[in-house]
């Protein structure tokens, strides 16, 4: 199994990155890092690396590269806890792990076989979160807006932005995501 983690500021673009990954890679899954939050306050630092189930992740992975599926946990943005639910994720010859602090996690930094940095500037990722937060998570703009000011920009400032440093490969999250698949197909090691 190749294991690449996309880390990168929120509403930088790597989700959607990750989703179009999965649409190129045959035999690729992606994972999102947000399927491990543990259950929060509706004001919660979601930015802290404290915030994530590291274990459980660590676990899964170890899971999945032994040939055993795992049930990722479903996040609900709007209660601010887990649900009931599982997605089942199969054994794949590519699992992509994307979230902020995809890259800050020693661990999944060392079994990653590409690391990805998705650059954009904090107005465009604040307007992507504006807008994805409205629309998907029910939010409303002046709580946004506070959490962003109060929790994400400053996490981003301490724990994401610096782990730019250990990226293998830097994509854009402003241009068009076909440009970023193809440099990570190319910088992605082959058998």
């Amino acid at each position: 199994m190749k294991l690449i983690a996309i880390g990168g500021c929120s509403g930088s673009g790597k989700s959607t990155l990750a989703r179009a990954l999965t649409r190129h890679l045959t035999g690729s899954v992606a994972i999102a890092l947000d399927s491990y939050y543990a259950n929060r306050g509706p004001i919660a630092n979601y930015d802290h690396p404290d915030a994530l189930d590291w274990l459980l992740l660590d676990d899964q992975l170890d899971a999945l590269r032994h040939g055993i599926p795992v049930l990722v946990p479903v996040y609900d943005f709007e209660t601010h806890a887990r649900t009931e639910e599982f997605e089942l994720v199969k054994p794949s010859e590519i699992v992509i792990v994307e979230g902020i602090l995809a890259l800050h996690d020693f661990d999944l930094r060392q079994h990653s076989d590409l690391k990805v940095y998705v650059e954009a500037p904090g107005n465009k990722c604040l307007d992507r979160r504006i807008e994805r937060d409205m629309a998907d998570r029910g939010r409303t703009y002046a709580s946004i807006v506070e959490q962003y000011r109060i929790y994400t920009e400053p996490m981003a400032d301490e724990y994401v932005i610096p782990s730019r440093t250990f990226a293998d490969v830097i994509v854009s999250g402003e241009r068009p995501v076909e440009e970023a698949v193809a440099t990570v197909i190319r910088h992605l090691p082959h058998d």
